[in-house]
C-alpha cells in the first residue's frame, strides 16, 4: 500500500485505475509530452491513460518497483493537475508531468520535496538520479532548487526527437543536509 501525501498545498494521492479518465483530458498536449521519453506514444492515443495506469504503473505498483501519485490542490481535491512517479532499479528514478494551467506556480518543486522525501526516508534509497532534456528550463530548475548535482550528459530520445539530456542525482546525505537549510522553501 502506498501512503498518500501531504504539503502545502497540495495531495499527493496515490495512481489509481479510476484516474485514467482525467488524465486523458488534460495529459496529451504537446507543452507536456515533448520532453518526455519516446516510451510516450505521439499522438496520444485516445486510450492511452488507461493503458499506462491498467498496464504500466499499477502492476509497477503492485511489485513495489514503482510509486506512482496524481497531484492534487488541496482546494480542489477532485481536480488531477499533474503526476509524479519514482521508479526502482532504472536509470531514471524520478519522472512528472503538470498540466499548463498550474505551471509556473511552485507545485511541482513542491511535490519532487515531498517524492524526494519518500524516496529517501521510507524506501531507503541511496541515490537518486533523474535525467531530462537540457532544453527543459523549468525542470532542470527544480533539480537546481533542490540540490542536485549534474553528473553527465547523454544523447536521448524523446518524443520532440533527440536531443542533448543532462543526467542529475542527489545522494541521500546530501539530500537531508538540503532540507535542514531549505525547510522554508517546501
Amino acid at each position: 500500500m502506498i501512503r498518500e501525501g501531504r504539503t502545502r498545498r497540495l495531495i499527493l494521492r496515490p495512481l489509481e485505475l479510476a484516474d485514467a479518465a482525467q488524465i486523458q483530458e488534460i495529459f496529451p498536449q504537446w507543452e507536456i509530452v515533448r520532453y518526455l521519453a519516446t516510451r510516450v506514444p505521439w499522438p496520444y492515443p485516445p486510450d492511452g491513460a488507461l493503458i499506462y495506469c491498467r498496464d504500466i504503473a499499477l502492476p509497477q505498483m503492485e511489485r513495489g518497483e514503482g510509486w506512482h501519485w496524481t497531484i492534487r490542490r488541496l482546494e480542489a481535491s477532485a481536480q488531477i493537475i499533474g503526476v509524479i512517479s519514482l521508479i526502482k532499479n532504472e536509470p531514471d528514478n524520478r519522472g512528472f508531468w503538470m498540466a499548463r494551467p498550474w505551471q509556473g506556480q511552485g507545485y511541482m518543486t513542491e511535490a519532487c520535496s515531498w517524492v524526494n522525501d519518500f524516496w529517501f526516508e521510507t524506501l531507503g534509497q541511496p541515490v537518486l538520479r533523474v535525467t531530462k532534456a537540457a532544453e527543459n528550463a523549468a525542470s532542470r530548475r527544480i533539480s537546481e532548487k533542490q540540490g542536485m548535482r549534474l553528473v553527465g550528459m547523454e544523447e536521448r530520445e524523446y518524443v520532440s526527437g533527440q536531443l542533448k539530456a543532462d543526467v542529475w542525482e542527489i545522494t541521500a546525505e546530501e539530500w537531508r543536509r538540503w532540507k535542514t537549510h531549505h525547510t522554508a522553501d517546501r
